[in-house]
């Protein structure tokens, strides 16, 4: 995470967030988790500058199937 312009931020968010949540976190594993977190939201940038139109990404409509009847 070492070439992110925001990883002391990012770093800072991680702790803060662990202490909140009173999770356990030492200095590796924060780095670790900083680190995804920033390759995260810079996979989502990427994600975010594609022009999309409506047409591109229709909702889908989510009907799960019915249980069968067992007197059926």
């Amino acid at each position: 995470m070492s070439d992110h312009p925001d990883q002391d931020a990012i770093l800072r968010y991680v702790r803060a967030s662990a202490a909140l949540l009173a999770l356990p976190l030492d200095d590796e594993r924060a780095q670790r988790v900083a680190g995804f977190l920033a390759r995260s939201g810079d996979m989502a940038k990427l994600l975010e500058a594609v022009p999309l139109c409506e047409e591109d990404e229709p909702a889908e409509i989510y009907l799960p199937a019915p249980f069968p009847d067992p007197a059926a």
